[in-house]
């Protein structure tokens, strides 16, 4: 199966702090791509039975509608540092793998913020923008690609669809089905049953697809002479903890330059609210990996322990392609208003000694957006509660705050950042969404015509602007 591959190219500019273009969102970057994809990933015929036939083209269209539906939905961006940071690291491993990378691979650059990489199937490979900001090494990176390029080498994808559709539309599972069916008692937990005994044997053959995927990807390495330290699979047992990192200062001296009062009650835990429990916020060993499917971290440490490049080139993963892919995801986190976490990524990067003007604007939308949710009553969902055993002490205060800030000290704080210096330095852009979000926080409910053309009115003045994302919202 062939996709006809459209390789971007992409000079590497800086322009006055922008991060990327609004073209660079996948529904207009990748759109010979999607219509590549549609028109070439044809379902072929390998069954003779019919209902097994049917099953499995039915499998291969949702996978091709996921991919298109996420380039739709600008899952994906191409932006040209980050984009061509990692393309050339694909282009080593083709280079050096010349007899088991036939065809070229579709690269895709997700904005998750999540640590992870994912094939397809299809010569389609995608890539993290948090794998991106995790990872301490080109080489840590190339081996996350080369273990997915492993994934299509070995057609894994399409034999995990093949498999699915014979178990499906197999008798055993019709029986087992038709048996909870005709029960009188206990049907969920019958058919509970029936589909753990199915994931089990499937999450036991995908882990043996890790496995294999590990070892073809040390050999892509190995022959694109790139090092590789299995200890990266040490660091990767702790990518879920990504919030467990305590900030360095008390969480209420962030916003001391704001000249608002902060409530130490604002900060702590109620007896009712976000929990009525004690939070621990130090014990995360029992943690399962983030990827159900792959072996144990330490478990594909000692495996692959006896393959380490003696004497291994390791070389820091770019300061510039770290930091626009850390500002990509604070920037995709306040636009889809998961805003804890936005602003939990933003005091990191204050802890940091980073005076990057970006980020007190940022600040500044998080209230912002924060305020705008409390007046469509949805603040609650806005804020993006997260289980207490993925996060800090200080992340809590931080939902806690989000949650118990009265809404008149919130429109305190969001006036007073209106009014900070630091705007003398940012460019027309985000001066350009400052002006577009007071008219949305302040036009009253009738007035959505107004917003409406305020958005247009941004667009058509900032028509490249990564921030007609956040227009759109309220073009209509």
């Amino acid at each position: 199966m062939v996709i006809v591959i459209l390789f971007f190219s992409f000079r590497l500019t800086a322009q006055n702090n922008l991060l990327y273009s609004y073209q660079a969102l996948s529904k207009f970057s990748l759109a010979k791509q999607k219509d590549s994809i549609k028109k070439n990933w044809l379902c072929p015929e390998l069954f003779k039975d019919k209902a097994t036939q049917k099953k499995y083209k039915e499998l291969w269209e949702e996978r091709t509608s996921f991919i298109i539906g996420a380039i739709d939905a600008n899952n994906f961006i191409t932006e040209g540092d980050i984009y061509n940071y990692i393309n050339q690291l694909i282009v080593e491993l083709t280079k050096g793998n010349a007899s088991l990378i036939k065809q070229p691979q579709l690269l895709l650059i997700d904005r998750s913020a999540s640590v992870n990489a994912y094939a397809v199937g299809g010569n389609v490979i995608a890539v993290n923008l948090g794998l991106i900001t995790f990872s301490k090494t080109r080489e840590e990176i190339a081996l996350v690609v080369a273990h997915e390029l492993s994934h299509n080498i070995l057609n894994h994808a399409e034999n995990s669809m093949s498999e699915m559709a014979v178990w499906l539309t197999s008798e055993e599972y019709k029986n087992s089905v038709n048996a909870v069916l005709d029960s009188k008692y206990e049907r969920l937990t019958k058919l509970k049953k029936v589909m753990q005994a199915y994931t089990f044997s499937r999450s036991k053959h995908h882990r043996y697809h890790e496995s294999d995927a590990d070892s073809l990807a040390i050999i892509l390495l190995k022959n694109s002479h790139i090092s590789f330290d299995p200890a990266v699979f040490l660091r990767l047992d702790s990518a879920d903890n990504a919030y467990r990192q305590p900030l360095k200062n008390s969480t209420k001296n962030y916003f001391s330059s704001y000249n608002v009062p902060m409530e130490d009650w604002w900060f702590a835990k109620r007896s009712k609210g976000l929990s009525s429990k004690s939070y621990n916020f130090k014990d995360s060993s029992g943690l399962d990996d983030s990827l159900k499917t792959h072996p144990d971290c330490i478990e594909r440490y000692r495996k692959t322990q006896s393959m380490a490049t003696v004497k291994g080139t390791f070389t820091p993963v770019f300061t510039e392609v770290q930091e626009k892919a850390n500002k990509m995801i604070i920037w995709n986190m306040y636009d889809n208003l998961d805003l804890t976490a936005c602003l939990y990524r933003v005091l990191l990067e204050k802890d940091k000694g980073n005076a990057d003007v970006w980020y007190d604007f940022m600040m500044h939308n998080i209230f912002a957006g924060l305020y705008y949710s409390d007046k469509k009553l949805n603040r609650f969902n806005a804020i993006g509660i997260k289980p207490k055993e993925y996060i800090s002490k200080n992340y809590y205060e931080l939902q806690n705050l989000l949650e118990q800030m009265p809404v008149d000290n919130l429109v305190q704080f969001y006036k007073s950042s209106y009014n900070q210096n630091f705007w003398l330095n940012m460019p027309a852009e985000s001066k350009g969404l400052k002006t577009l979000m007071s008219a949305v926080l302040f036009e009253s409910e009738e007035s959505d015509k107004k917003k409406s053309i305020a958005a247009k009115e941004f667009i058509d003045n900032n028509p490249t602007s990564m921030y007609c994302e956040f227009a759109d919202h309220f073009k209509k």
